[in-house]
């Protein structure tokens, strides 16, 4: 029921301009958010790649309507691949691309264009010698986006997917994904969907997790295991301890679990951190409030100590 409530939130608009005027707010996003701007951008990303963690970061923005925003949001990428080389920082870091802050939701020629996008974003990364991943967002655009992921592929086949584990198709889709070169994102998915396309009960997810995990593990591809959850994390070190190290890596997100990222390090693992960064951080929030309670203890008790 929460989990239901906090994701209708984040497509609410009056809901969002509550949570946005609350001064107390920002001090809790910032746990989640690396900052507004580039700069901190570039710091967030330095301080997690001192500790021998990697990352790939997030302009945050989705749903975007206007052509003009969707050119706004190539740029922003284009200038932050830039402040990455410039900073030398392009070995351990990748950008991740939500292709509905591109162009895809427009409503005419919107995939078009969200292709035409990613393709100025995946040049720019390939110029300066990292990678681009293209972020899932509801089921409505899976297909879409699988679709844009063939075509860069053609030029780029170092461009990263993600699949969640809680869409009815996911298994299927990671048995098509789990060829070489293949660089796949698991997570378990955050958005509201309906029953008849994606598993309603946790352990009904974590089950489904498991299995497309096999897949990608039994194939040849690059899993990348996008899991907070210390059960998933220990059954893919146990699924993987055939592989090379470099052949598969964990990810979580920036704010959450860091000891244990810097643990999952330390122990010779690549560990990558989901770092996102600008002002359009309501939705992201919303969702990751959703995903765990801890996180809305978190955000309560925040609130009522600043208060």
């Amino acid at each position: 029921m929460l989990r239901n409530s906090l994701l209708l939130a984040s497509r609410s608009k009056g809901a969002r301009k509550l949570v946005e005027s609350t001064p107390l707010t920002r001090p809790v996003v910032e746990r989640f958010v690396a900052g507004d701007d580039v700069d901190a951008a570039i710091r967030a990303t330095t301080e997690v790649l001192g500790d021998g963690r990697l990352v790939t970061l997030d302009h945050l923005g989705e749903d975007t309507v206007e052509e003009s925003q969707a050119n706004d949001t190539v740029e922003a990428y284009l200038t932050l691949l830039a402040r990455l080389e410039a900073h030398g920082l392009t070995e351990g870091a990748e950008v991740s691309v939500k292709l509905s802050a591109v162009g895809q939701s427009l409503p005419v020629d919107g995939e078009k264009i969200a292709l035409e996008n990613a393709r100025r974003i995946c040049s720019a990364a390939a110029v300066v010698g990292t990678t681009v991943t293209l972020d899932m967002e509801d089921h409505t655009t899976t297909d879409s986006t699988l679709g844009i992921l063939r075509e860069l592929r053609v030029d780029f086949p170092w461009v990263g997917a993600v699949l969640q584990a809680y869409l009815r198709r996911t298994e299927q889709d990671c048995r098509d994904l789990a060829y070489s070169g293949s660089r796949v994102r698991l997570c378990k998915g955050a958005y509201q969907e309906p029953a008849s396309v994606a598993y309603q009960d946790k352990h009904d997810v974590d089950l489904s997790y498991v299995r497309c995990l096999k897949v990608l593990m039994e194939g040849a591809g690059h899993p990348m295991v996008a899991s907070h959850d210390p059960r998933l994390i220990a059954i893919a070190a146990d699924l993987a301890s055939a592989r090379s190290k470099d052949s598969y890596e964990f990810q979580m997100l920036y704010g959450i679990r860091p000891e244990e990222q810097r643990r999952i390090a330390a122990e010779g693992n690549r560990m990558r951190v989901y770092v996102p960064y600008g002002d359009e951080w309501y939705g992201y929030f919303m969702r990751r409030l959703a995903e765990r309670p801890a996180n809305v203890a978190f955000f309560v008790r925040s609130l009522l100590t600043t208060s």
